[in-house]
């Protein structure tokens, strides 16, 4: 797996490196995927989910929150929900059978065009439409 074409990196991934919890293992695995490539890729989504995560779990200050969602856009790249992103979201659905937010987060990082997307979510080392390849990071 090419680290210099960038991989999508999940919001679980964000999570745990964001918030020490009690397994701190994977808080420092999670870091060293974040810091270990270059071009990360992230979804308006994945924003999203980090941001009220942190406030509800991590109960973040808004202030800090404000700072977390301006460090994706100036360190990453943050890719929109577009109609072309929403419809190859069904499809892969449909061919798949991959839940709604998870086909979000795959159609986007198949449009990104990165060979990687970290995630503890989904089926580990599963490769999809034969260009992209699903890695848990904590096996």
């Amino acid at each position: 797996m090419s680290a210099d074409r960038g991989c999508f990196v999940d919001s679980n991934i964000w999570l745990y490196a964001f918030i020490r919890t009690s397994d701190p293992d994977k808080c420092d695995q999670a870091r060293h995927v974040i810091t270990g490539v270059r071009n990360i890729v992230v979804s308006v989504q994945v924003v999203n989910e980090v941001s009220v995560n942190l406030l509800k779990k991590a109960r973040v200050a808004e202030n800090e929150i404000r700072d977390i969602v301006s460090a994706f856009y100036h360190k990453y790249r943050v890719i929109t929900l577009d109609e072309t992103v929403l419809n190859n979201a069904s499809r892969l659905r449909e061919a798949h059978g991959f839940s709604y937010w998870d086909s979000l987060i795959i159609s986007v990082a198949l449009a990104s065009g990165v060979p990687v997307l970290y995630t503890e979510d989904m089926q580990h080392d599963r490769l999809v439409e034969g260009t992209l390849r699903i890695v848990n990071p904590f096996l």
